[in-house]
């Protein structure tokens, strides 16, 4: 097992960053959101804390919950006209001291692109390293499922993405930032897991990550402290 001092030279050292973004490198929970927006927030919701704690595979509730909303191409569109990025608070100074490291960055979600692309375009992280589930529409904009190819529409996803990313560009030591167990469990094929809990606090998460924080400024001192050799 990790230990607090093992993970934080994996930070300092790593080529990669893999953010979830979701209570993450964002306040709020995407699809919430959307249900929300769409009318039927509290019965998503309700999906959404059973899928949580593990009652349902990743793709069943993400299922059930659209089955619900039933999003139409124009509502996804208002709603990202509507609603900027709740950014978490030091995330945009982190990806900054990341970048000015030459350390590439990812967003790997279960939520959707299209809700993610703002994030990514305001954080500067291009669309190619953003990882997520893609909602389909008929050619009336009526809502037609999703894209069941998208490696992160199943149970397990974000673990073989993470493994992609590192084949792809033959990364040595790349780390996951997240607060929920799907992200604990992409740590393997990640060399470290950090463990966030400045939105909110997943008890096992929180007990089971060598290290936790709720403040992203710990992780940008830490690379602040490392001298480029």
């Amino acid at each position: 097992m990790s230990t607090q001092e093992q993970v934080q030279r994996l930070w300092r050292q790593a080529d990669a960053v893999c953010f979830d973004v979701d209570s993450t490198v964002c306040t709020d929970e995407g699809i919430d959101e959307l249900a929300e927006f769409c009318g039927v927030g509290p019965q998503v919701a309700a999906f959404t804390v059973k899928a949580m704690g593990g009652g349902l595979t990743f793709r069943e509730a993400l299922t059930q919950r659209l089955g619900i909303m039933q999003p139409t191409r124009q509502q996804v569109e208002k709603f990202i006209a509507t609603h900027s990025p709740r950014l978490s608070p030091g995330i945009k100074e982190l990806i900054k001291e990341l970048k000015a490291k030459n350390k590439m960055v990812f967003l790997v979600s279960g939520g959707f692109r299209s809700i993610i692309a703002p994030v990514a375009n305001e954080l500067g992280i291009p669309q190619e390293h953003v990882f997520a589930n893609r909602l389909l529409f008929n050619e009336d904009g009526s809502f037609a499922g999703f894209d069941t190819d998208e490696l992160t529409s199943e149970t397990g996803g974000k673990p073989k993405v993470v493994q992609l990313i590192k084949d792809k560009y033959s990364l040595k030591t790349l780390v996951f930032v997240g607060d929920g167990v799907t992200d604990m469990e992409a740590c393997p094929p990640a060399d470290a897991f950090i463990g966030y809990g400045g939105n909110v606090v997943r008890n096992k998460v929180k007990e089971e990550s060598a290290w936790y924080i709720t403040d992203f400024k710990q992780l940008t001192d830490e690379l602040a402290d490392t001298v480029e050799l």
